[in-house]
């Protein structure tokens, strides 16, 4: 697996390549301190996966730059660690395709977790997202009542940031069958992905 940390601070790179590097040995690390110089790696290198910090000091909006590696990154997994824990910022992240996000300020039990998760193909939202009473109040009986009750258990596993094998062996059924059920939901919750269909339920209240 090939990784590339972009990150301005280089004692943040140096722990952070160290955590993977315990929770993952066949990986290669590829470190860059702006976006310039992480469009320029993308551009000259493949990657299974982006770790990127949004607060770059390139005069660029981190959406922009977000959009912009996504779109050079050639359908790399594109992960999130930031010292901003806004909700504003979470949910922008993941609207625009990262597969995580992860707080600067997390525990380092927490954050081993999270990259442990997201090695292994899973979703990690930080807990303020998915527990925010502001956006968890009743469930929408209109949109969730159209989910069906196995939809509704995917829907959560999915929110638990488990991956598809994950769900299935959970489930007890193949991996294709949990395909079709997730297919289901996104097109009941107006989704295109996992994490817009995490982002839409939290926002109605479904989970």
């Amino acid at each position: 697996m090939k990784i590339l940390i972009a990150d301005d601070h280089s004692l943040f790179r140096d722990g952070l390549r160290m955590h993977l590097k315990q929770l993952f040995d066949e990986i290669e690390v590829m470190e860059t301190q702006d976006f310039a110089g992480t469009f320029k790696a993308l551009d000259k290198n493949k990657f299974d996966l982006l770790i990127l910090d949004l607060d770059m000091p390139d005069a660029m909006p981190w959406e922009e730059a977000f959009a912009l590696a996504k779109q050079k990154a050639e359908g790399a997994r594109m992960a999130v660690i930031s010292a901003s824990d806004n909700n504003r910022d979470i949910k922008k992240a993941m609207d625009l395709g990262a597969i995580g996000y992860i707080p600067k300020r997390s525990d380092p039990k927490i954050l081993s977790a999270a990259l442990k998760l997201i090695l292994d193909g899973g979703i990690y939202l930080p807990p303020e997202i998915l527990n925010n009473p502001k956006t968890s109040a009743e469930p929408n009986t209109r949109t969730s009542g159209r989910l069906t009750a196995r939809q509704m258990e995917v829907l959560k596993l999915i929110a638990q940031g488990r991956s598809n094998k994950q769900i299935a062996f959970e489930l007890q059924v193949s991996e294709a069958t949990i395909k079709l059920h997730i297919n289901a939901l996104l097109r009941t919750l107006g989704a295109t992905n996992r994490t817009q269909a995490l982002i839409i339920a939290q926002k109605e209240g479904i989970i």
